[in-house]
């Protein structure tokens, strides 16, 4: 098989497909990122797009979604979508809307045409899509548009979620499934799953008759299902929805929207199927054979004219038109006339929906606001409506209150410095812009007497820290300043000290300071006691920082130095120490030096001087610098260089006799040090500071004057050692010297000379200044010569990058080497610093020097990247820093797993279970490790190659018989853990464990089942070994293929795939080890629909009733009937109505029949299951005859229907606010009529005029205006007539309505 090719990693985990949509529609695509907070921009042919009314452009999380609005022939084309490097493109294809036909060909049969009732079965989305106009059904949508059924599990599992419950559509009055499957293997409990509608909505306080929660759970694949399911839906069931899972360590979610659709009429229905009075779900019912639909006619079965009652006919759409407009036009006089031409009966029905369809023509808006709208803060939201007529008045109210248009009478658009109120046609929108928590409210939408409603949910994005803090070194005393940055203006922080916060009320010590998007913590003067982390936390994150507070100490960066200088020189001493604020005072040989015109004292930032001009032998002395407040003292010494010249006269006299004659002598050069002679003297200079050589020279005539400097050439064998090498040097190698000449007057490095002295001087000592100088002086009687050494001392170089090892939770070693050269002066020590990888800030971590080449340095935060540098210091000073090292980051191992158990021992294995340790540290798990051992041994045995990462283990092939102890050890990228260990050993053998079963609860009732449907028992027992299970049905073994059993080791399955009426009796389970053994019995009920009642039949007519009579069905669906159906049928059109459902008799009384038609009757019989698949019904019609008997009216005895006062509904305690008017209500019965009296806390309310009493029906009612706290108390309400008398009480409590408004607001 070829190797696959190495592919870069997409930034996408979900990616839009190409898509076929029809003209007119909208197209939606969607993209999920691998994390949330990415960019994502969407192309169109290479060009941006941007939103706006044909795109709309949504982010929400990780999830994006581009929507094509209005889809045409100009939207087809190639789409892409970008997010960071990777693009992902997909086309949209436009095909032609499907035809009118189809959509006819979708919609329900009509009534005429009687067809069979299909079941409920659940569509797909994508079916649903396909079929959008049926009506009924139900629809389980699942991830990628699959049913529910499906249980396969999904390639790519996201968070928590196996599946993810999709974006589904559905009719009105139609029913839909959403599901959602989370896995299981991993977790030790059951997840918990909430479901919401919009924001806040938890739909388990919602759940009844048309809004269920299912769950369950597959053992064999290990995955939960949870399912909510929407019964008889309607309008106001459109929206967003939310599905929520959390475990003890996770949380994921996700949104999904339901769309309901109005129920689509077709241009072949009749007049009276458009018009008959449907269910609540207006998805109108259809039944087997001739019954159709329950409901009665609204009376448009007869706005026909009689001749055009056919059952084979149907009726023309123009006909229908016509007799509206004649109905819409004519006045209400003319009502009746008209229904008389075109054969109504139904009055009432008419007027009912005549009424109905002129409020339809006085709507006022086309198109309403959504239930609920969401935005993030800081961005727009659009509120749109589209009005009826486009010069209506509209109103916009927030929280009731109107939102004022600034501008009056302006043209539109109107802008406001919060809102925009547009018009475009008959379009309203209201922008809101820059949205902030304070608009999130409810708002509405006025038009003329109409109102439409919605609420806004104002998102808050969280807070996150774009600049972090620094960590801080400071002295005891001085300020410390804490600053970060944030992502948004007025955010609230919070600071915390070692995991302490650091409330208002410490004002005193730490001062809390806001500047825009900055925040500031300030300590005016650090105490040792202030040291420590300090953190900034918000809601997206915090940040750390560690503060390190030193004892004040000083440091001497540079010393000063002795000096040697001669008359008229210059003397300069200079020293540098840690902290540039010290001030100081020179002494003179203990004796503070004032400074004068001569005597110059200087300090810039670090450095401190003493300058001398114009050096007298006066000044050689002991000169020192004392810094203040610290006991130091800096000495050097001060030289004074003597020339020494031997004076001798160029003339002299010579006598002879009594003559003197003058003579002239030439003098040979002579240089005047004090250290003349061919030994070299050293002079020591600091680079970077001025070399100036003065030597005296005398001769006459002038001495000439060359200054040489000795350049080591290289070596040769059998030569001895150097000038300057030391004694005990070889003479088997030759050393090569050449000198250079230097005679430059001017630039870094010249020679002055004048008559009596030549200067030599060095601007910026380097070290390549170091070396012997030769200074030659020459004139025709002869010449000198001496040696001067030159040293140059400096700084050190900057060590190598240093090594990091051992590094531990908040600690690691630092090693480092010396460094390359010294500086000419030995290293008196090093200087560690550190820093975070993303700071530019670095922190000391010593101020005594260290002399070895390695240090550990702690107080380091777990989980940060940190980087280290050194620096070497001798007696001139510190050398540069150290290129830093590589980055690192203390990680700690992880703590101890906790709870280890064993739960399962056989006689080669042993089955061990753990728990998570409670502390993970910034490195995480890669796994665990399981050992055991021997009892009474030390050496540990390794169960498992490697690590695994789950919570539990089966450790396999142990000796059987043998004592073991167990540990697990959690490991990461800092190595292993501490491990746990059981606490007594474990015997390898198998335990012996009496058969038990664990029946269910909703297991120990009588179990129903349809007839069809699965059935799947399952049962949990316990037992070691395995134990053999048995089933048997009435005693009898099961037998045949329809019933199957699974066993497994810790539960049975009794599972039949589609369950029959002989499936039903008594079964008996029984698991069994050796003699032991338990039993349990279940009683198995499959129901079926009912047969027909029996037997119909006419038992009395008389006026416009008929009385019937049947008997209940012969086979009852093994279950109780609930009822019948009572259905009529006119004999002109056998159109059948419901006269009575869910009836309990088996004979009733038909009414309201009219005279002179003739009438079939049928009986429908109902249980749990459903109605019965026919009826039983008359076999001749019944007709009602014309008037023409006399009716003799019976008579009856007259009765005493005299009666005792009794309450009903007596009183209720009540609990009301102050200044808000109440009512106690109650209802009461009495023949004769009972006189009603009030008491509070038993004195009479009548002659008060703050309380109103009414009486109505029998209902009693007691008004209090206004109430105060005084008065709540006990109120009784009498009833007294000549029968006797009868009383209620209740207890009244008034609040306060000052206490009320403290109370929160609800959501």
């Amino acid at each position: 098989m070829p190797e696959p090719g190495k592919k870069s990693a997409s930034a996408f985990i979900k990616k839009p497909r190409s898509a076929e949509v029809p003209a007119g529609s909208a197209a939606v695509f969607e993209a999920e990122t691998e994390r949330s907070g990415v960019k994502v921009r969407w192309q169109r042919d290479g060009s941006d797009i941007a939103a706006n009314d044909k795109y709309g452009l949504a982010a929400e999380g990780k999830r994006h979604t581009l929507t094509v609005r209005d889809v045409g022939p100009d939207d087809q084309g190639s789409y892409a979508v970008i997010a960071g490097s990777s693009k992902v493109k997909f086309d949209l294809k436009v095909t032609e809307p499907a035809p009118p036909e189809k959509a006819e060909s979708a919609v329900a049969p009509t009534s005429l045409e009687a067809p069979e009732a299909p079941k409920e079965v659940p569509v797909t989305a994508t079916e649903l899509e396909e079929n959008v106009s049926s009506p009924e059904g139900s629809v389980s949508v699942a991830q990628d548009g699959s049913a529910a059924g499906n249980q396969g599990a999904p390639d790519d599992p996201i968070g928590l979620f196996l599946m993810r419950p999709q974006d589904g559509e559905v009719t009105v009055g139609g029913s839909i499934v959403f599901s959602a499957r989370v896995a299981g293997a991993s977790l030790l409990k059951p997840p918990v799953v909430k479901w919401f509608k919009g924001k806040w909505v938890d739909l388990s306080s919602k759940v009844g008759q048309h809004l269920q929660l299912h769950d369950s759970y597959d053992r064999a694949s290990k995955v939960y299902l949870f399912e909510l399911h929407i019964t008889d839906a309607q309008a106001t069931s459109a929206g967003g929805y939310r599905c929520e899972v959390s475990t003890k360590d996770k949380f994921d979610s996700c949104n999904f929207n339901l769309t309901v659709h109005e129920a689509i009429g077709s241009g072949d229905l009749d007049l009276r199927s458009a018009f008959r009075r449907t269910s609540l779900a207006g998805a109108g019912r259809r039944t087997s054979d001739s019954h159709e639909d329950a409901g009665t006619l609204d009376f448009s079965s007869l706005l026909k004219k009689r001749d055009s009652f056919r059952r084979d006919s149907k009726l023309e759409a123009p006909a229908e038109e016509d007799v509206w407009e004649i109905l819409r036009q004519a006045p209400p006089s003319e009502y009746e006339r008209i229904a008389f031409q075109h054969g109504v009966t139904d009055l009432r029905g008419m007027l009912k929906r005549l009424k109905g369809m002129k409020h339809d023509e006085k709507k006022s808006t086309e198109k309403k606001l959504e239930p609920a709208y969401q935005v993030n803060k800081g961005h727009k939201i659009r509120l749109t409506v589209e009005l009826a007529d486009p010069d209506a008045e509209v109103k916009w109210l927030k929280n009731g209150q109107e939102i004022q248009m600034s501008g009056g009478t302006l043209p539109w658009p109107l802008f406001h410095s919060k809102y925009i109120f547009e018009s475009i046609g008959a379009k309203r929108t209201l922008t809101i812009s820059q949205c902030s928590l304070a608009d999130d409210a409810a708002y509405q939408c006025v038009v003329g007497g109409e109102k439409c409603s919605t609420e806004l949910f104002v998102k808050e994005p969280p807070v996150l820290i774009t600049r972090s803090l620094e960590d801080q070194l400071v002295m005891v005393g001085q300020r410390v300043e804490f600053e970060c940055e944030v992502s948004e203006e007025g955010a609230q922080v919070k600071w915390l000290k070692d995991g302490v916060e650091l409330t208002r009320e410490e004002t005193f010590k730490y001062r809390f300071k806001k500047d825009g998007r900055k925040h500031h913590l300030i300590i005016n003067e650090a105490t040792p006691g202030d040291a420590g982390h300090y953190a900034v936390r918000t809601s997206g994150g915090q940040a750390l920082a560690e503060l390190i507070v030193q004892e004040k100490k000083l440091e001497v960066y540079q010393s000063i130095a002795d000096l040697a200088v001669g008359a008229k020189d210059q003397a300069v001493f200079k020293c540098e120490v840690s902290d540039e604020n010290v001030r100081g005072v020179w002494l003179k040989n203990g004796k503070e030096l004032v400074p004068d015109s001569r005597i110059k004292v200087s300090h810039i930032g670090r450095v401190h001087k003493l300058t001398i001009d114009d050096v007298t032998p006066a000044d050689e002395a002991d000169y020192s610098f004392v810094p203040e407040g610290f006991a130091c003292n800096l000495s050097a010494k001060l030289h004074f260089m003597e020339v020494k010249i031997d004076f001798v006269p160029r003339q002299g006299y010579e006598v002879k006799g009594d003559s003197v004659s003058v003579l002239h002598k030439d003098k040979p050069p002579k240089i005047h040090l004090d250290c003349p002679g061919s030994t070299p003297d050293t002079i020591v200079v600091v680079a970077g500071n001025k070399l100036r050589l003065d030597v005296p020279i005398s001769g006459d005539p002038a001495p000439t004057v060359v200054w040489q400097k000795t350049v080591t050439q290289g070596r040769k064998a059998s030569a001895g050692p150097p000038p300057d090498a030391p004694e005990d040097a070889g003479t088997d190698e030759e050393w090569v010297f050449d000198k250079k000449l230097l005679c430059e007057t001017e630039g870094r490095v010249r020679v002055e000379t004048t008559k009596d002295r030549s200067i030599f001087t060095v601007e910026g000592a380097e070290k390549e200044d170091e070396g012997v100088y030769t200074v030659t002086v020459k004139n025709p009687v002869g010449e000198d010569q001496v040696n001067l050494t030159v040293k140059v001392i400096d700084v050190p170089d900057a060590p190598a990058a240093p090594k990091i090892s051992n590094v531990g939770e908040d600690s690691c070693t630092v090693q480092w080497e010396p460094p390359a050269y010294d500086g000419g002066q030995p290293v008196l020590g090093y200087i560690l610093e550190r820093k975070k990888k993303k700071s530019y800030r670095w922190m000391r971590l010593n101020f005594d020097l260290l002399r070895e080449l390695s240090h550990e340095a702690r107080r380091m935060i777990e989980g940060v990247a940190y980087e280290m540098r050194v620096y070497a210091v001798n007696a001139v000073g510190m050398s540069r820093p150290s290129p830093a090292s590589q980055p690192f980051m203390p990680i700690g191992p992880p703590g101890e797993p906790t709870h280890l158990t064993v739960e399962d021992v056989s006689d080669t294995t042993v089955s061990l279970k753990w728990r998570p340790p409670e502390r993970v540290g910034a490195g995480g798990l890669d796994g665990y490790s399981v050992e055991y051992c021997q009892e009474g041994c030390s050496e540990w045995v390794t169960a498992l190659q490697g690590l695994t990462e789950r919570t539990s283990l089966l450790v396999k092939d142990l000796p059987t018989g043998a004592r073991l102890l167990f540990r697990v050890r959690a490991h990461n990228v800092a190595g292993p853990g501490d491990p746990v260990i059981i606490k007594e050993p474990v015997t390898v053998q198998e335990i012996l464990q009496r058969p038990r079963l664990q029946l269910p609860r909703h297991l120990r009732q009588t179990i129903q089942k349809k007839v069809g449907e699965p059935v799947n028992l399952l049962i949990p027992f316990q037992g070691k070994p395995r134990p053999q299970v048995t089933w048997t049905k009435e005693g009898q073994p099961l037998a045949g293929d329809e019933v199957s059993i699974r066993n497994s080791p810790t539960d049975t399955i009794l599972f039949i795939r589609s369950a029959r009426r002989t499936h039903s009796g008594t079964y008996q389970v029984t698991v069994r080890i050796e003699n032991m053994e338990d039993k349990a019995t279940l009683s198995l009920q499959i129901v079926d629909k009912p047969s027909p009642p029996q037997d119909i039949r006419i038992v009395e007519t008389w006026g416009f009733n008929v009385a019937l009579e049947w008997k209940p069905p012969q086979d009852d669906g093994n279950t109780e009937i609930w009822g019948y159906t009572v259905q009529k049928a006119d004999k002109k059109t056998m159109e059948w109505f419901t006269v009575l459902e869910h009836y309990r008799r088996t004979h009733c009384v038909v009414s309201e029949l009219i005279i002179g038609n003739g009438y079939y009757f049928r009986v429908f019989s109902h249980n749990m299951v459903g109605s019965s698949d026919k009826a039983a019904a008359t076999k001749e019609p019944v007709f009602i005859p014309r008037p023409g008997i006399t009716y003799e009216p019976p008579k009856y005895k007259a009765l005493d229907f005299s009666e005792a006062p009794s309450f009903t509904q007596p009183l209720a305690n009540r609990s009301i606010i102050a200044g808000y008017n109440a009512i106690l209500c109650c209802a009461v019965r009495g023949s004769p009529k009972p006189k009603i009296s009030w008491f509070k806390n038993g004195l009479d309310l009548g002659e008060d005029a703050r309380f109103r009493m009414f009486c109505k029906q029998g209902v009693l009612t007691l008004e209090i205006r206004k109430p105060c706290p005084y008065d709540g108390g006990v109120y009784v309400c009498r009833a007294t007539n000549l029968q006797g008398e009868a009383q209620c009480e209740c207890r009244l409590e008034v609040r306060d309505s000052s206490v009320t408004r403290m109370a929160p607001r609800d959501g």
